[in-house]
């Protein structure tokens, strides 16, 4: 996990993750990390449009963004 959090900050890769919330709300986010410590990440969350703090342990699945249009090869 600290390897994806690191090449988002270095590469500014978005980042997409599954978050389980303070009120045990899932929410799927897509998010650039600036910012890692041992119980937190901050991030840009590009759905909100602003910066956000989420905490590790809640943090359920993470992996580099993928494209929801692929092309099909005919």
């Amino acid at each position: 996990m600290d390897g994806l959090f690191l090449r988002s900050i270095e590469e500014n890769i978005p980042l997409e993750m599954i978050y389980l919330s303070e009120d045990q709300e899932l929410s799927q986010r897509k998010l650039i990390v600036k910012e890692v410590n041992n119980e937190y990440i901050r991030a840009y969350c590009l759905l909100r449009k602003q910066m956000r703090t989420f905490r590790r342990e809640n943090i359920l699945s993470i992996m580099p963004e993928t494209h929801s249009k692929r092309r099909l090869l005919h």
